[in-house]
């Protein structure tokens, strides 16, 4: 089968013919209908302290239809249409049976959508209904990841929310918190690129990070933010946040740095801010965002801006590192 291949850091994907997957007794055998383009795979490429390895299919927001079934497998058959959560356990331990396969001690993340082929556990696989594509399939997991945040955050009614960066976590972010209790709702990125869709999705706001942006925000919410979602993932964002949220309000932080930061401990502590990690998603939040996606008429759907080959996707990923117009770009394996 084809797929791109990861060679090496900074090295472009390279699409390669590859032994096909064979599944396991309690596998199945997925044919990729669609793949998201996740900015964390582009760390990944670049960043050593990822844990890519060489010669790995990179690909982890994937959906498509069931070629084969383990004999082991439950509740699956042959041409079944599914979501694939990517977060794999071990299926036994406490954190495996409350749904929550990313707190595992034996938890790994599972690429391999960049390829026709793929294997899942059947535990980690979600049935599509039939009003539901493929596409929105591949969609589930970065909405699943936004709305751990959100959900993290403990929202309360009327809630006033600022999220910084306008990738496609920050504009889940965004619709989560309007669904959930948030009456406003700013989004704020260096550049203006997405700022209809910001407000497509859900954001009542969009604001330009500049020199003045504290003000702006706090004039489109009415008063400084109750929470803050940081989706950037840079050094320098976290200072950034202590200065934007209330006293006592709260910074949730999902952006993948992996450079030391910094900041004045003195500013969070006079303000009592309190500070959360957010990381992947619980099978409870996976199976609500697929219902939100049921029907195809979610205003997440507006995130996916392009469809691109397998052949197409190593230019297309590297085109990713600069900020363009693209938000969530989908790959199809089996374009024919």
């Amino acid at each position: 089968m084809k797929a791109a291949v990861f060679r090496g850091f900074g090295a472009p994907l390279a699409v390669e013919e590859v032994p096909e997957p064979k599944p396991a007794e309690d596998e199945l055998l997925i044919r990729v209908g669609r793949c998201g383009i996740c900015g964390s795979d582009l760390h990944m490429t670049h960043e050593p302290a990822m844990g890519a390895r060489v010669g790995a299919v990179l690909g982890h927001e994937f959906a498509g239809e069931v070629l084969e079934a383990g004999r082991s497998t439950r509740g699956f058959k042959v041409g079944d249409r599914v979501a694939v959560a990517p977060v794999r356990g071990c299926g036994q331990c406490p954190a495996c049976l409350a749904g929550e396969p990313a707190r595992c001690e034996r938890m790994l993340l599972q690429g391999g959508g960049y390829a026709e082929l793929a294997v899942a556990k059947d535990r980690q696989c979600l049935r599509l209904p039939g009003t539901t594509s493929v596409e929105d399939g591949a969609l589930v997991e970065p909405l699943a990841v936004a709305l751990h945040g959100v959900t993290l955050a403990g929202l309360s009614p009327g809630a006033r929310v600022m999220v910084m960066g306008a990738g496609p976590i920050g504009l889940g972010i965004a619709y989560w918190a309007r669904r959930l209790g948030a009456t406003r709702v700013a989004v704020t990125d260096l550049l203006t690129l997405q700022a209809e869709r910001a407000l497509e999705v859900g954001a009542t706001a969009f604001v330009k990070a500049d020199e003045d942006a504290v003000r702006r925000v706090k004039d489109s919410l009415g008063d400084s933010p109750d929470v803050v979602f940081e989706c950037v993932g840079r050094p320098g964002i976290l200072p950034l946040a202590i200065q934007h949220v209330r006293s006592r309000g709260s910074i949730v932080m999902l952006g993948l740095c992996t450079a030391l930061e910094s900041f004045v401990p003195f500013q969070a502590v006079s303000k009592e801010v309190r500070i959360i990690m957010s990381a992947f998603f619980t099978m409870g939040e996976y199976r609500a965002a697929l219902d939100a996606l049921d029907g195809g008429r979610s205003a997440a759907k507006a995130m996916v801006t392009d469809t691109v080959s397998l052949s197409d996707l190593p230019p297309a990923f590297e085109a990713l590192r600069q900020r363009t117009a693209q938000c969530k770009v989908m790959v199809r394996p089996n374009a024919g």
